[in-house]
């Protein structure tokens, strides 16, 4: 940069004359060039029941013809990692036990409002999910702080993100059908701190999760992540600890109490949104926000906690609303 900025200084002033006159050509011919470079066909989203469809016979189709390595968790060898393997099943390999035999399943019902589309529709979406080695404790919820080792790939066996060493996550931060997946895995008991600096917890869930792309990135995944548009998704996740109740926001009422919907999906829910967006606060779903209703009392003070810490919802005017939801009182 500097180099070439010192040679431009050296040039005459009708050197610098005609530079700008070529200069001025080019701007002016990328004008009028029709706006080729700003006529980039925008390609409008699949719609979601389409996409969901197609996403359910590819995951299904997988399932049938690959297995994974069942029998080293049924019988460890002593050098065991304890990681699932994920193999085609061929003419050699046919006796195997096909995945589709050993998932299990659950329905996620996806607004088309989730990822802004035209339509308006709910579409129930199928997550595809596989307990390889059941843990010995309990199972987070999905409004719960978890701490996790995980891998991430497509159905092609790319991997597109890895962290094998355990971390802290909060569900609601991360795509809903991961967060619904982890939450059928049980967790371990035990931190087991190793020479090499590494740690381990006994009895960890070991599991394996198929997500559709409703409910993962749909038309929208991070760029350069190696994910494209209507990827399926597969984790292979080892749940260690999760944090029981977990409360993000410190107002008093655990998170996944704060999913009034029941949906599993705690970022729809935000009882004072139009007072927010009118004040200029921002979107801020109620298990991220201190003050529920917006009134200027805190939450935590409008509700009451007893001394074995069971949560009581004060309803002062009688409207049906508890107070800490209602701007009212």
């Amino acid at each position: 940069g500097k180099l070439y900025l010192a040679g431009f200084k050296r040039r005459s002033m009708k050197e610098k004359g005609v530079l700008l006159f070529i200069a001025a050509l080019f701007i002016l011919a990328a004008c009028n060039n029709d706006d080729s470079a700003n006529n980039v066909e925008v390609v409008p989203p699949r719609p979601l029941a389409e996409v969901e469809a197609e996403n359910n016979a590819e995951i299904k189709a997988f399932l049938n013809t690959h297995y994974y390595n069942y029998e080293e968790f049924e019988n460890p060898p002593a050098d065991f990692d304890f990681k699932i393997v994920l193999d085609t099943i061929t003419d050699e390999t046919q006796d195997k036990i096909p995945l589709s035999e050993q998932v299990s399943t659950m329905t996620i019902p996806v607004s088309s409002a989730t990822f802004n589309l035209d339509e308006d529709v709910t579409v129930n979406h199928t997550l595809y999910y596989l307990a390889a080695r059941e843990g010995i404790g309990e199972s987070p919820t999905v409004g719960d702080s978890t701490f996790v080792a995980y891998e991430g790939q497509l159905l092609s066996g790319e991997i597109f993100d890895s962290n094998t060493t355990y971390t802290w996550q909060y569900l609601p931060f991360f795509l809903r059908g991961y967060a619904a997946g982890v939450s059928n895995f049980k967790v371990g008991d035990e931190i087991i701190s190793n020479p090499d600096g590494t740690i381990e917890i006994t009895g960890s869930g070991i599991g394996l999760m198929f997500i559709p792309s409703g409910l993962a990135y749909f038309n929208n995944p991070p760029l350069g992540s190696g994910i494209f548009n209507y990827d399926i998704l597969v984790f292979q996740v080892n749940t260690g600890l999760f944090i029981e109740a977990t409360d993000y926001d410190n107002d008093g009422i655990p998170s996944i109490m704060e999913d009034l919907n029941n949906n599993g999906n705690l970022s729809d829910d935000n009882t004072d949104a139009s007072t927010e967006l009118s004040s200029g606060f921002g979107f801020v779903p109620n298990h991220l926000d201190r003050d529920d209703d917006q009134d200027g009392i805190l939450t935590r003070d409008e509700i009451v906690i007893d001394a074995g810490g069971n949560i009581s919802f004060p309803d002062s005017d009688g409207d049906g609303t508890p107070d800490y939801l209602d701007a009212d009182s």
